[in-house]
């Protein structure tokens, strides 16, 4: 079973908060960077979420007409067979989606899942990602509203972004500020309007002082720690013990202390982009460096293919991205906790 059903995605989570680990959610752009994420994932005996954000699905889609859906919907199949040569379970998700690009994105997604479930299929994806981080939070949870109703009957979780994270991802971008920290009052509002569960499940992007992108030192101030006190402020109204499940985004960079924190308080999935862009690129420059002579057809010479074919610096930088797929394993404790 590696694309997880439905039921089995419910597990991983479960398994994830009970474990107090997470899941890298690992952005991809290819069928090449797919595989790198599976065999990090395999290498590492960790289930896993694969994610394509909107300028991701958009490259996937190819350059002649940029279809978003296209290029998602199409990873998406591929990944549901090649999949099945590795020995562990994965979910498919999409990442961050605007309300600009939820019409041409998310929405028609949703009804190819509904089209698979009304024909007792699984849905093609198992999780979706809406960002209203740049609305209102009113706005952003009137929209969540309908979109949770629309992922329940497609056997779907949505994940929300209810206060901005700082950086740019895909166009969407934030000052990095006071402003980066989700309040309780936030997360009451937010279980008001969709529900704990009882309306579809839901993973929560809160913000902690989350920055998309690497930045130095003192530049950012995570408040993992903050977590504790939304689980709290909402389980003490409702009853429930930890009822939020979380997301940490802007994870690239992030110290170990501050990974334990999260995990500590309700995280279960963090995204991983910008570190494994590297892992998969410095490989390629490396080879290229070493061997400008083979790849490029200098003094009208005829080059080396063996030097310059994709197979040959692809598979490098297959390793490379693996490899730090692995170390993020490790460092959220899923490694070695696969589904049997």
């Amino acid at each position: 079973m590696p694309i997880a059903t439905p039921e089995v995605y419910n597990e991983m989570l479960d398994r994830a908060k009970a474990g107090k680990f997470a899941y890298p959610a690992i952005n991809v752009t290819s069928s090449q960077t797919l595989h790198a994420a599976l065999r990090g994932f395999a290498e590492a005996e960790s289930d896993g979420i694969i994610q394509i954000s909107t300028g991701g699905a958009e490259f996937l889609g190819g350059q002649y007409n940029k279809d978003m859906v296209t290029g998602a919907v199409a990873l998406a199949e591929y990944a549901h067979i090649v999949a099945k040569k590795y020995d562990v379970t994965v979910a498919l998700h999409t990442d961050h989606c605007p309300k600009d690009k939820l019409d041409g994105y998310v929405r028609p997604l949703l009804d190819v899942s509904a089209e698979r479930v009304a024909k007792g299929e699984n849905p093609l994806f198992q999780s979706h990602m809406w960002d209203g981080s740049a609305e209102t939070l009113a706005d952003n949870l009137a929209i969540g509203q309908e979109l949770l109703e629309k992922a329940r009957a497609a056997k779907i979780i949505l994940e929300v972004e209810i206060t901005p994270t700082g950086g740019e991802e895909d166009g969407v971008s934030h000052e990095i500020n006071d402003e980066l920290y989700t309040t309780v009052d936030d997360a009451l509002r937010t279980a008001e309007a969709l529900g704990l569960g009882e309306k579809g499940r839901y993973l929560l992007a809160a913000s902690f002082g989350n920055v998309h992108g690497v930045y130095k030192p003192g530049n950012v101030v995570l408040r993992p720690e903050l977590l504790k006190d939304l689980q709290q402020g909402v389980g003490e109204k409702y009853g429930k013990t930890s009822p939020f499940d979380f997301v940490f985004h802007g994870g690239s960079g992030s110290t170990a202390e501050e990974i334990a924190t999260a995990l500590e308080n309700g995280v279960v999935k963090m995204n991983l982009d910008t570190d494994t862009q590297y892992a998969f690129t410095r490989p390629v420059a490396d080879h290229m460096f070493k061997n400008y002579d083979g790849v490029l057809k200098v003094d009208g010479e005829v080059g080396n293919k063996k030097t310059y074919d994709p197979r040959t610096w692809g598979k490098l930088a297959e390793a490379g991205m693996a490899k730090r797929v692995g170390e993020a394993c490790v460092a959220l404790r899923s490694a070695g906790t696969k589904l049997k």
